[in-house]
């Protein structure tokens, strides 16, 4: 990998159900999750993806690019637009650092509102 490189794209149905899976899976129950009706009590339109299973959506994309021997050393993000059922997040990486086996990769996850996640991953490959 040389910096620059560019990952494929990924493109992502944000569906219900990986909305609501995402949020049991990762033991995260608030309502804003799981319960449009309550979602939208407190002023969102619908229900949204938490920040976990963005989290692990972003280290799936990696990995997927960079194979089964890559380890995953640091993943650091930050959420903007809300993933609402029904949009599509399209995953992008662009190759920022190179260090021996280790690789930083800028990644960044818009929707049909905006860019959902953006941050870096720091990730390590044996060779």
């Amino acid at each position: 990998m040389n910096i620059g490189d560019t990952l494929p794209p990924l493109e992502i149905p944000v569906t219900r159900t990986l909305i609501v899976a995402g949020a049991i899976a990762s033991r995260d129950y608030q309502d804003v999750h799981h319960d449009a009706a309550l979602a939208q009590e407190k002023g969102s339109p619908d229900i949204f993806m938490n920040i976990l299973t963005t989290n692990g959506l972003v280290g799936r994309y990696v990995t997927d690019h960079l194979g089964p021997q890559a380890v995953l050393r640091k993943v650091a993000i930050r959420l903007g637009a809300p993933n609402y059922p029904g949009d599509t997040m399209t995953l992008t990486g662009t190759v920022t650092a190179v260090s021996g086996n280790t690789v930083e990769i800028r990644v960044v996850g818009a929707n049909g509102i905006g860019h959902h996640v953006a941050g870096t991953v720091t990730a390590e490959v044996s060779a």
